[in-house]
């Protein structure tokens, strides 16, 4: 499977779950799809660490990304969320992934298991060779305690199979490091809201978002102004947005964004555990910055 690489930019919500008594609530997660290309989002990504993947069971797994799949109908790629710290596990993910017509799979660096450069790329090698979908590495060591390496990842980024990375190493030299090693053909998305400005700047062509759960319009036409060389829009756009961005990490995730698609609409706050509703200051920081942004 091919995807034109052209399509993988701009703002891509890393999709919420949304959940009705501790269960998801497909019909919520359905309108809400459909609300995010109506809202201009460039791409859609469920089931990462925002879409509480850990806590989803994987018939629950496969039917949010079957669904999105469903809702977007082409007018958008869907990339599913993949990873696993087992590689058979992710190759099970994929497979269902492929064949219920995803664009892509986001593969995060296995978490816990803290592999070795050359585990990276054996369990990333077999992946791709396994596989037809186009892969999107994550590298997140805040959270996989793992690192990519920029050598590890260009000898990566030498396989057809694989085509970019969402990058959320904080580390924005690396967006030239990458650039450099793999390519100016190979994706580079942020994971990070608060630095898609500099990102993009430096070579990244696009945000997997957080923010753009709550604000989609606004973080797509940020990402818009930004293709198009338009950097004084952006940062008037980002100004709006900074601090919904720190408010939406203010207590554990995805917690006070489901809070913020409350005051909204568009669902109900619920999560499940270990993550707990957001508390007192951290509503009250969402709120404030809904209000900074003109949302509410």
């Amino acid at each position: 499977m091919t995807i034109d690489i052209m399509r993988l930019r701009g703002s891509m919500p890393a999709l919420v779950t949304p959940m009705r008594d501790g269960a998801v609530d497909f019909d919520t997660l359905e309108a809400f799809v459909d609300w995010q290309v109506a809202e201009g989002s460039h791409g859609l990504v469920p089931v990462g660490t925002t879409g509480e993947s850990p806590t989803l069971n994987h018939d629950e797994h496969y039917e949010v990304i079957r669904r999105t799949i469903a809702v977007a109908a082409g007018r958008v790629p869907v990339i599913a969320g993949c990873g696993s710290n087992d590689t058979a596990t992710a190759l099970a993910h994929m497979a269902a992934s492929e064949a219920m017509g995803a664009d892509a799979a986001l593969v995060v660096v296995p978490y816990y298991n803290k592999p070795s450069q050359a585990g990276l790329v054996a369990h990333f090698t077999r992946l791709a060779e396994a596989s037809r979908l186009p892969i999107i590495i994550y590298n997140i060591p805040g959270r996989s305690v793992a690192d990519m390496s920029v050598e590890t990842m260009a000898q990566l980024a030498q396989l057809p199979g694989i085509i970019g990375v969402k990058d959320a190493t904080g580390n924005i030299a690396r967006v030239s490091a990458q650039r450099s090693a793999c390519g100016e053909g190979f994706v580079q998305l942020s994971g990070n809201d608060d630095m898609a400005l500099g990102f993009n700047a430096m070579g990244g062509v696009g945000c997997i978002s957080v923010t753009a759960n709550v604000a989609p319009r606004l973080c797509a036409d940020l990402q818009n102004a930004m293709l198009a060389g338009d950097y004084a829009r952006a940062l008037a756009l980002n100004d709006l947005l900074w601090p919904l961005h720190a408010a939406l990490f203010s207590d554990a995730s995805p917690g006070p964004t489901k809070y913020a698609l409350s005051r909204l609409g568009r669902m109900r706050g619920e999560v499940r555990l270990p993550i707990t509703e957001p508390s007192p200051a951290s509503r009250a920081a969402v709120d404030a910055a809904l209000a900074h942004a003109g949302l509410i």
